[in-house]
């Protein structure tokens, strides 16, 4: 298995994981920064398709507007 092919694995699982931790978290805090943390894996996929422009946007636009 190459690096690319390691690396979509681990951003999948941990958006997946990070998926179900949003729907089961019960604070809505911990919610959002679970989020978060699946946008920035979301972006590591935009990445890993050397999309980086989407990446620096997802991160950008969706990540920031999350936060505030």
């Amino acid at each position: 298995m190459s690096a690319p092919d390691a690396l979509f694995w681990l951003f999948s699982v941990l958006m997946l994981a990070c998926g179900l931790l949003v729907l089961l978290s019960t604070n809505a805090v911990t919610s959002a920064v679970f989020l978060v943390l699946l946008f920035f894996f979301m972006a590591g996929l935009f990445v890993l398709l050397d999309a980086y422009f989407l990446a620096v946007i997802q991160i950008l636009v969706y990540t920031g507007a999350v936060m505030v």
